[in-house]
């Protein structure tokens, strides 16, 4: 009923919603900056706060499209640009983890952030382009949202030592998925082509 409420109000104002998908990129622009100063035995604080603010561009993401919908103001351009400020937003986020184990000294999380930087960046390049080619590529597990909510809960309880742990499933099933949208990829063209030498 809130987020129905938000998105009420929201719609009264007539803001663009490119403009609430802007302002999630900001607030994601936020977290990372808390991740990037997080340091020493208290740097879980930090990263209490990030997760809070995830939290907070959140609620952007999960608007901007029924705002949009409920003033009349979808587009293609606007399904466009939501697409490249998420991309954005991401990066951002593990930027700033990237910050933070640099200024840390913990050189091997550095590489894994990396690698889980590039590899969420793939789950979404790669669906993109097996939907030019073959209409619809929804397989695998880990999308965006699945991301976003992993990521707070390392976050939240970085406390305990959990983004670590966080990393290794993202950079895991991450890597899955990509390899899976390949296979599937793979699969539907290969049947495309079949069909099309079977019908000369």
């Amino acid at each position: 009923m809130l987020l129905y409420a938000i998105v009420r109000g929201l719609a009264l104002t007539r803001i663009s919603p490119n403009v609430l998908t802007f302002m999630g990129l900001l607030i994601n622009v936020v977290a990372a900056v808390l991740f990037g100063y997080a340091s020493g035995e208290e740097h879980w604080r930090m990263f209490l706060y990030a997760g809070l603010v995830i939290i907070g561009a959140g609620i952007f993401d999960m608007v901007d499209g029924r705002v949009a919908r409920a003033t009349n103001q979808v587009t293609v351009f606007g399904a466009f640009f939501d697409s490249v400020i998420d991309r954005y937003s991401d990066v951002a986020l593990f930027f700033g983890l990237l910050v933070y184990y640099a200024r840390a000294n913990r050189f091997f999380y550095i590489g894994l952030v990396a690698f889980v930087m590039v590899s969420s960046v793939m789950v979404s390049y790669t669906r993109a382009r097996a939907e030019s080619l073959i209409g619809t590529c929804k397989v695998g597990f880990m999308e965006r949202p699945e991301r976003i909510v992993l990521i707070i809960i390392g976050a939240l309880f970085e406390k305990f030592n959990a983004m670590a742990p966080v990393l290794w499933v993202l950079a895991v099933i991450s890597t899955i998925t990509v390899i899976h949208r390949i296979a599937y990829t793979y699969q539907q063209t290969s049947a495309m082509e079949r069909a099309i030498e079977g019908t000369e």
